[in-house]
């Protein structure tokens, strides 16, 4: 093969497949960019295969080559601009018909191209025969059958892929949408499409699409829906709560005596003072206190999470509040942009790249952080569980209530925000909303958790430590720096306590929100600090402890209640804004949403002192 390496090009419909497939035959040889100059995303891998080496190129999910949505225009560009030697398809075995019109759009103006039938598992559960010869006859390409999720098929695809190459050895024309309008022709391939179905395929009503069905019938249904939904997210939310306390103490256990280790080697160097504060007490004690906070929480809820995508309920989810988000004049795919702002606002800002219209996309990228991260939790689990939860069996149920009631009001004050946006500043209608249900899968637990932990957890977790290592530094100089007696972090508390006070907080607090920004997760340790006045970030022993130290600081069941109202409405964290700038191409965007969060915040807590004050 003269060690050339042959382009191959996986494109389909989305939910066929199309990724595991990807994922099967590249395995870790992979990585993942944008196109250039675009914030859409593309994957690349490679494998060898009898001496021959491919790169293949994981294309967006696109229904036809007359594309709407970002993702699709390039993907179709992709096949327009750029010479592969080999087109695979891949098609659903259990939606064959829908699955034929993108296949007979691409086959009139491609020459290399070969269709991929994925998830034949599923359609045999279905009771759904598929004549793979008969459909390579009506098709005119070769066609292979494959369970990729089970790694079935893929050698048989690895050698019609060869054979496809090898036998044409010439690389596929570009595609001319001059010559073929896919709007021009749509009733002919529809019909083509229906005929070729009736030809090739058998269905058989068999159990699993009956219990399907029925489960869809609750799931979906306008009295359930919604609570179950609700239902299985304060399951998600206790069962993070609870697991997470025994590996964040272990884990704070252990870099408390990592540091004293680090400690007394720069005793043993005799290195300055300054440095080992800077260092230590600033920068490492800083990451120690996000990663003993931050990993085991994101450890187990991004598994529950990728479970509940991998078992199909997500775009469920979606469906069943695709009718608030209506109302709001924005688009219902904000609802699963905003599921993976649960994880971190950043990643779920760049999920909002799924949302065609741009109008649409930038109301949910506004409005994205007002879905209270990862990072904001352990504030709000510390708080209610000092003020609000009380102690016993039921306490931990009791704190994810409260969590649930945080997100619930979230999703409210998300559904406000996105109406007055819609009517003012971006103007518009809502967009059509076609969300295509996935068939329930059986999840693989293996692969749930390797990508749950390599492509969520650890990236998440690494991006904050990035931006939490340097102010880590900072505090430590501002509480060192002293100004007559007093640190400078004194003199910004003191400055803001004025306007904390109005909004039911001290500027203790409100300072630790703004020092906080790079990194939620210490927001409560920098007011642990300034309380005891320490010299630099402290972790707290447990919560009795931090209660005392609360209350004793003038601290009410007031000023617990407008904590968790700011945490969840103040201005995004640094990677989220920086995130945003990088979506959006410029400043404008970052600027206009961390000024309506940081107003939004403070009018909110504004109001809660004043009918908090009004009922005491």
């Amino acid at each position: 093969m003269d060690n050339k390496v042959f382009t191959v090009a996986l494109v389909g419909n989305p939910n066929t497949g199309k990724s595991t497939v990807f994922n099967a035959l590249t395995g870790l040889k992979q990585h993942t960019g944008n196109w250039t100059g675009k914030t859409v995303g593309n994957a690349v891998g490679n494998y060898n295969y009898k001496g021959a080496h491919f790169k293949i190129v994981d294309l967006p999910g696109i229904y036809s080559i007359n594309p709407a949505s970002p993702d699709e225009k390039e993907a179709v560009n992709y096949l327009k601009e750029n010479k592969t030697d080999a087109i695979v398809i891949v098609a659903d075995s259990t939606c064959l018909e829908r699955n034929l019109i993108l296949i007979l759009q691409i086959t009139k103006i491609c020459n290399n191209v070969i269709l991929c039938l994925n998830l034949l598992d599923e359609a045999k559960r279905k009771n759904i025969t598929i004549d793979t010869k008969k459909l390579s006859f009506e098709l005119n390409i070769d066609v292979v059958g494959t369970s990729a999720r089970s790694k079935k098929g893929l050698n048989e695809l690895k050698e019609a892929i060869l054979k496809n190459i090898t036998q044409k050895d010439i690389s596929s024309e570009n595609i001319n949408t001059e010559n073929y309008s896919a709007e021009k022709n749509i009733n002919s391939t529809v019909f083509n499409a229906e005929k070729i179905y009736n030809l090739t395929v058998k269905t058989d009503c068999c159990y699993s699409c009956f219990l399907d069905k029925k489960i869809d019938s609750v799931i979906l249904s306008k009295k359930l829906g919604i609570p179950i939904m609700l239902f299985m997210l304060a399951i998600i939310l206790w069962i993070t709560i609870f697991g997470s306390n025994y590996p964040s103490e272990t884990l704070s256990t252990f870099f408390s005596y990592l540091e004293l280790n680090i400690t007394h080697f720069f005793e043993y160097i005799d290195a300055p003072s300054f440095l080992h504060g800077v260092l230590v007490e600033g920068m490492f004690r800083t990451l120690a206190w996000i990663v003993a906070v931050m990993l085991p929480p994101m450890a187990i809820f991004f598994p529950l999470f990728t479970f509940l995508e991998d078992l199909g309920l997500l775009p469920r989810i979606a469906f069943n509040l695709d009718k608030f988000f209506k109302n709001a004049k924005t688009h219902g795919k904000q609802v699963l942009t905003m599921c993976m702002g649960l994880g971190c606002n950043a990643v779920g800002v760049t999920a909002c790249r799924i949302i065609d219209s741009p109008r649409e996309r930038l109301i949910a990228i506004i409005t994205n952080n007002f879905v209270p991260c990862n990072g904001r939790f352990p504030g709000i689990i510390a708080i209610a569980s000092i003020f609000m939860a009380g102690t016993g069996i039921l306490a931990s149920l009791k704190i994810s209530l409260i969590v649930l009631s945080s997100i619930i009001f979230s999703v409210f004050i998300t559904l406000i925000v996105s109406r007055i946006l819609s009517s003012t500043i971006l103007k518009g209608l809502p967009s059509s909303f076609i969300l295509e249900l996935p068939p329930y899968r059986k999840p693989q637990i293996k692969k749930i958790i390797v990508r749950s932990i390599l492509d969520r957890t650890l990236s998440v977790l690494g991006r904050a430590i990035i931006v939490a290592a340097p102010i880590g530094a900072v505090i430590w100089i501002l509480q060192n720096t002293f100004i007559s007696g007093n640190s400078v972090l004194f003199y910004i508390s003191d400055f803001l306590d004025p306007l904390a006070q109005i909004m039911g907080l001290d500027g203790v607090i409100l300072t630790a929100f703004i020092i906080g920004m790079p990194a939620n997760e210490i927001v409560i340790p920098l007011i642990i600090m300034f309380y005891l006045k320490n010299s630099s970030l402290i972790p707290f022993e447990n919560l009795n402890e931090l209660g005392e130290l609360l209350i004793s600081n003038g601290w009410t069941i007031k000023t617990a209640i407008c904590t968790i109202l700011f945490s969840l409405n103040h201005f995004p964290c640094s990677t989220t804004l920086l995130t945003i700038k990088k979506e959006t191409g410029g400043l404008k965007w970052p600027l206009i949403t961390f000024g309506i969060h940081t107003i939004s915040g403070i009018l909110i807590c504004i109001t809660a002192n004043l009918i908090i004050t009004a009922i005491i």
